[in-house]
């Protein structure tokens, strides 16, 4: 943790906000004066680091000035309350960030910008030149053109894709919980898990129960699947309280470390599992699952059953056994309605019928990423 240089951190809307909405200035001061000190670096904190902050509140943020005393149901009102919070937010952050002479720079991200290719390089490029000028970026969920369903827990997911996204060595999640524990924490007996090596060191948790933010609806199950998105991309994860940021940016034992699991993937295997938004399905047959799961296998017209949903080519879809089970996605080469003349056929076949375009695969080995296992 000492050794990372470039951190992505997170913090939750329940650690900058007060219980009846608005910004707290109080705590957005303390996590400034934490991430100012340790990106200045010195003597206290080490080397000068690089920080990108991906911070949630814009919607808590815009509730008090709106008239709202909690968080709305519908859509129109929870982008209202963004547009107004965010404006809010961002400003709370440059006044406190100039205490220490840093400029801050927003950037607004959406899952679109994360699943598709361009946008995803340039999002690498905008954030990488603002570190590079010595500015300090704040990302947030851009809520207030989501089409879904707006959801605070979406920016775990979020941080995670940015830490990949800007090659981070390390991630840290920051809420109104210490850390994970084994059990609800309000309850006496529970303990905190000190580290999480692998899926093992979770079984038999009730991630549920086991600490819940309190603004925000994310919670831990979030921040976990956030961290297992980040630890299997090669980046280790701590999940602790923004009470204990500095402790945890200072290498010191607090909260729950996820080691990291794997190693770094392609950018877009990592969007392509976690941040695309499947466009149809396609249904395979068991040669086809075994090669394409087991054999890291193009999947080829033949092993095709049944095509479902209307998309083009390039656009990810999913891939399904005979049961439905989901096993794979992709990014697929044709578009649907080509599909059904396709299937069960050789390429070989096609390319003597249709011509050479015909020749290649439906789903290239390259733009495939296996989900889930499949023993048959």
């Amino acid at each position: 943790m000492t050794e990372a240089r470039r951190i992505v951190v997170k913090v939750g809307s329940s650690s900058l906000t007060t219980a009846s909405g608005g910004l707290d200035a109080d705590r957005v001061d303390a996590l400034v004066d934490v991430l100012a000190k340790v990106r200045g670096g010195g003597p206290a904190e080490g080397p000068a680091r690089e920080i990108v902050l991906v911070s949630s509140g814009a919607i808590a943020a815009g509730l008090a000035p709106l008239g709202l005393t909690r968080r709305p149901h519908d859509l129109a009102r929870q982008q209202a309350a963004a547009s107004v919070g965010q404006g809010l937010l961002v400003a709370r952050y440059t006044a406190s960030f100039a205490r220490y002479g840093v400029r801050v720079g927003q950037v607004l991200l959406t899952s679109d910008d994360m699943s598709r290719r361009a946008h995803y390089r340039n999002a690498y490029r905008t954030l990488d030149q603002l570190l590079t000028m010595g500015a300090f970026p704040i990302v947030n969920e851009n809520d207030t053109v989501a089409t879904d369903e707006i959801r605070f827990g979406d920016n775990d997911r979020l941080a995670a894709l940015v830490a990949h996204l800007v090659r981070a060595d390390l991630l840290v999640l920051l809420s109104d919980v210490d850390g994970l524990y084994d059990g609800d924490p309000s309850r006496p007996g529970t303990s905190r898990i000190a580290q999480v090596r692998g899926p093992e060191d979770l079984a038999g948790v009730e991630i549920g129960s086991a600490g819940k933010a309190g603004v925000g609806t994310g919670g831990m199950v979030t921040k976990v699947e956030a961290s297992r998105i980040a630890a299997e991309a090669g980046i280790p994860v701590v999940l602790t309280s923004a009470s204990r940021a500095a402790d945890a940016l200072a290498g010191r034992d607090t909260g729950t470390y996820f080691h990291a699991t794997g190693r770094r993937s392609a950018g877009r295997l990592l969007w392509l599992a976690h941040a695309s938004a499947p466009q149809g399905s396609l249904t395979l047959d068991d040669g086809a699952v075994r090669a394409v799961v087991h054999g890291r296998k193009s999947l080829l017209p033949a092993g095709i059953a049944a095509v479902e949903g209307d998309f083009g080519a390039g656009d990810p879809i999913e891939l399904r056994d005979t049961d439905g089970r989901l096993v794979a996605r992709g990014l697929v080469n044709f578009d649907a309605k080509e599909l059904p003349q396709l299937l069960g056929r050789s390429t070989r076949d096609l390319a003597k019928e249709l011509g050479p375009a015909y020749e290649r695969e439906v789903v290239h080995r390259d733009d495939l990423v296996v989900l889930h296992p499949w023993n048959g």
